[in-house]
């Protein structure tokens, strides 16, 4: 499997499985557009190529400005699965609590197992358990064949 390095967000919420970064890859206005009342934007905001893309302007605009990819930055850390004071104020001050909830997961699982293997089983854990259909962080229910899940 290749790993886009644009991908593994600093924080451990991987892009590859995020909604607004699914939407934008797949161009769903349909999605975008149930994304745009999540966040409070305009469907033109909807769109990123992974937290770390090398052209800023291709970030979604939430994580451009984020605390703890700043952090990592001028640490010059990769993520905070190198650092020894996770969890810090950035997570515990982390606006959204399922994305809180999956960072305290990821952080451990990736310090432990190592990039490769983190991307591949946070691939793996979004597909619906019913029909195989990929998911994005936070869903609820499969958008294929309608099935509830909890997958976070």
């Amino acid at each position: 499997m290749e790993i886009g390095k644009e991908l593994a967000a600093p924080c451990g919420l991987y892009c590859g499985v995020c909604g607004i970064f699914i939407a934008h890859k797949n161009n769903d206005q349909k999605f975008k557009a149930r994304l745009c009342t999540v966040y409070g934007l305009k469907l033109e905001d909807i769109h990123c190529e992974g937290c770390l893309a090398e052209d800023e302007e291709k970030v979604f605009f939430y994580c451009r400005i984020c605390p703890i990819k700043s952090c990592s930055r001028e640490r010059k850390y990769k993520g905070c699965y190198q650092c020894q004071d996770f969890p810090c104020e950035h997570i515990e001050n982390f606006p959204m609590p399922v994305g809180k909830k999956v960072i305290m997961r990821a952080i451990p699982y990736w310090r432990q197992m190592g990039t490769e293997k983190w991307i591949q089983d946070e691939e793996a854990r979004y597909v619906c358990p019913e029909c195989g259909h990929k998911l994005f962080r936070g869903a609820k229910k499969c958008n294929k064949c309608k099935k509830e899940v909890h997958l976070d």
